[in-house]
């Protein structure tokens, strides 16, 4: 996904003399070609997310296109206030760049999860919140944010992210089809879309066919999709990789409280405390059951009930 997004930001920069990249000392090798290309618009304020906030808002109230990059727990937890009062309260058209969301960084310890990022930005008034899945989604999504105005917050995955099929484009703002089905939906956004796909196809194996939908867009949320999709299902399945409030399970959640809607909501993902230790995501994902094979036996259990 890293790789994905470093082309797409250099084609938008190479479109666009206004596009800047100012990183908090990371990206070295990924974005190369860029600082190679445009020197004077990559800006790296080393370990200091505060200030490149502060320089991201300044460059976007004189008319520059800014993003700003840096580790998804670092980009939007140290400089929330200043996300808070420089870009979101003046709705200046910044976009936050989070790499390695969720349990990315699972080794590195509770430091580098970034599983309350969804709740931060998500509160913040005037915030988009774009979470792809995959690199097609990099290269479709990236584009529309930096066309919107107003501030963004967007995630970027590590290295080696398989792509993904779907019946439908991905559109900012609009809920993604990626498998017909029926009786059961699986909801996900950001890479939780290739567990719930290899969920799907362990499903699809026995019989089974889940509608699965991937919402990239958690802010603003589809409510017309979920509404149509409470028509077609007895059951909604919400797959997540961050804790339990603030996620796409809460905006979900406050949409089903006021829906006319008898549909089963439930949701498979981290509890509310702390990961400890250093261990692999893969590992925490299998622990916390939502990877694919969890994924998939929790959706069993469930039709059988139906």
């Amino acid at each position: 996904m890293r790789r994905a997004f470093s082309e797409t930001l250099f084609k938008l920069a190479s479109e666009n003399p206004r596009v800047a990249f100012i990183t908090g000392d990371l990206g070295f090798q990924v974005f190369d070609q860029f600082e190679k290309a445009f020197p004077q618009r990559y800006i790296n304020v080393g370990v200091a997310e505060a200030q490149m906030v502060y320089v991201a808002a300044g460059m976007a109230s004189e008319g520059w296109s800014p993003i700003a990059y840096s580790i998804a727990s670092f980009a939007t937890a140290r400089p929330f206030e200043q996300l808070r009062f420089c870009v979101a309260y003046p709705n200046l058209s910044v976009v936050l760049v989070g790499a390695g969301r969720g349990y990315t960084y699972g080794t590195s310890g509770v430091s580098h999860h970034a599983v309350d990022d969804l709740a931060l930005m998500t509160a913040l008034p005037n915030m988009r919140v774009v979470i792809p899945g995959d690199p097609g989604e990099i290269e479709q999504l990236l584009p529309q944010v930096m066309a919107a105005k107003g501030p963004a917050y967007f995630t970027v995955g590590r290295y080696g992210e398989p792509r993904y099929n779907a019946e439908e484009p991905a559109v900012l703002g609009k809920a993604r089809l990626l498998r017909p089905g029926k009786s059961v939906a699986i909801l996900t956004t950001g890479e939780m879309a290739n567990e719930s796909l290899k969920a799907y196809e362990i499903l699809k194996s026995v019989g089974m066919t889940p509608l699965l939908y991937q919402f990239h867009t958690v802010k603003p949320l589809d409510t017309q999709t979920l509404d149509a999709i409470s028509q077609r299902v007895a059951a909604i399945v919400v797959v997540e990789e961050h804790l339990p409030s603030g996620g796409l399970f809460s905006a979900i959640a406050s949409w089903r409280a006021t829906a006319d809607t008898g549909v089963k909501l439930m949701r498979l993902g981290p509890p509310d405390r702390f990961a400890l230790g250093a261990v692999q995501q893969q590992e925490l994902r299998r622990r916390l059951g939502i990877d694919g094979a969890s994924i998939a036996e929790f959706c069993k259990t469930l039709w059988r009930k139906l």
